[in-house]
């Protein structure tokens, strides 16, 4: 048989199979549209809290103001009291609430201290997040105006008082991802986990289905059968490939940095590792329903230990260890740092080594596993 049938033949049990084609074709563009459904709105801003205001002063109600301007919480609505609130917040009519207390204005204008009481729905830590910080913000803000009044009243420069209040100013930038968003964040290294999972699945359940039975794999050698294959999923993952780096990329207005052909030399490596490491995946399965079990199981901890959506420095050293062994990590990581940082091609080279490494140790995996296939199936061909 030629190397090109063999490529043929692998391509179009890939495509014939229903469970692989779901796999292949469904799970890639399911995952494209659903993933980045939460992240479009980049951040949570606007989030609705309601007011309780003990105080009913002038200070109280620009407080109130300060918290309403703030780009990241929403006034819904000034109650009586805290139990009214909570109603509110059980309803899902608000995500917080803010209690201005009795005596505010006056403890103000005496130098006592206040203290404001908020709280906010902790089930959604984007949305806590963004309300704890628009409070923090406001009463921040707040204090300083008190501040500065006090210290005008008291003979003080204006121009004195401001810079007492704020010697330093604080202009931050950020080098990247300066929407702070989590889309341009996640979703980049989150495509590709899919398509290293979604590889791994389709090559494991078309081994699976095989190694029981005769066919075109036991007609070639396993260096052939294992060159073939790698070639047959590198002609489809590089369709699917394009589909994500250039239109979701595209439509998500995801930031793509780095030249095409840095971009082509990382990701054709990590392709090839991730192809190897498929074929010597499949090797370790004689039930097409495994395949698929395992790595939906082991998919949310390789996104946790590649580093970027966890600190590395919480997670025990032999799973980082370990975690290198899987072309994903160095991948996602390689492709964070070139299409959203910029990142020039030296900082790359120890990650794109790796995946060469990776690849290297995987293909001689898969050559010895497909070996191990053949003789398993030609000795219980002859015992029966």
């Amino acid at each position: 048989m030629q190397f090109w049938q063999l490529v043929y033949l692998d391509i179009k049990h890939l495509i014939k199979d229903k469970a692989i084609s779901l796999t292949l074709f469904g799970g890639v563009i399911f995952y494209a549209l659903l993933y980045p459904l939460p992240y479009l709105n980049q951040v949570a801003t606007e989030q609705e809290i309601v007011l309780v205001d003990l105080d009913k002063s002038s200070l109280s109600r620009t407080l109130a103001r300060h918290v309403d301007a703030s780009p990241k919480i929403a006034l819904a609505a000034s109650l009586d009291s805290i139990t009214s609130a909570q109603e509110w917040i059980e309803a899902d009519k608000a995500h917080g609430l803010l209690v201005i207390p009795e005596g505010f204005r006056r403890n103000l204008i005496l130098g006592k201290g206040v203290t404001l009481s908020y709280s906010g729905d902790a089930n959604y830590f984007l949305i806590y997040s963004a309300i704890a910080g628009g409070l923090v913000a406001s009463g921040l803000d707040m204090a300083k105006q008190v501040q500065f009044v006090d210290l005008l009243s008291a003979g003080v420069q204006a121009k004195q008082a401001e810079l007492s209040l704020n010697p330093v100013t604080l202009n931050a930038v950020p080098v990247f991802n300066q929407s702070l968003g989590y889309l341009p964040y996640v979703v980049p290294a989150v495509l590709l986990l899919v398509l290293h999972q979604t590889l791994l699945i389709a090559s494991g359940i078309l081994g699976a289905g095989q190694w029981l039975h005769d066919g075109y794999w036991q007609q070639v050698s396993a260096l052939e059968l294992v060159c073939g294959r790698i070639v047959a999923l590198l002609c489809i993952y590089a369709y699917l490939t394009s589909f994500y780096l250039g239109f979701c990329f595209y439509a998500y207005d995801l930031t793509l940095q780095g030249s095409p052909i840095e971009l082509a030399l990382l990701i054709s490596v990590f392709l090839l590792a991730t192809a190897a490491a498929s074929v010597a995946f499949s090797c370790l399965f004689t039930r097409r329903d495994l395949p698929t079990q395992v790595l939906l199981l082991i998919s949310m901890p390789i996104l946790f230990v590649s580093g970027f959506v966890w600190p590395l420095e919480l997670i025990p050293t032999p799973l980082i260890w370990l975690s290198q062994t899987i072309p994903a990590v160095p991948g996602m990581m390689g492709l964070l740092k070139l299409t959203q940082m910029g990142t020039d091609w030296r900082s790359l080279l120890g990650l794109w080594l790796q995946l060469w490494g990776l690849f290297v140790v995987f293909f001689v995996f898969a050559i010895i596993g497909v070996k191990y296939r053949q003789r398993q199936f030609k000795l219980s061909k002859n015992y029966h």
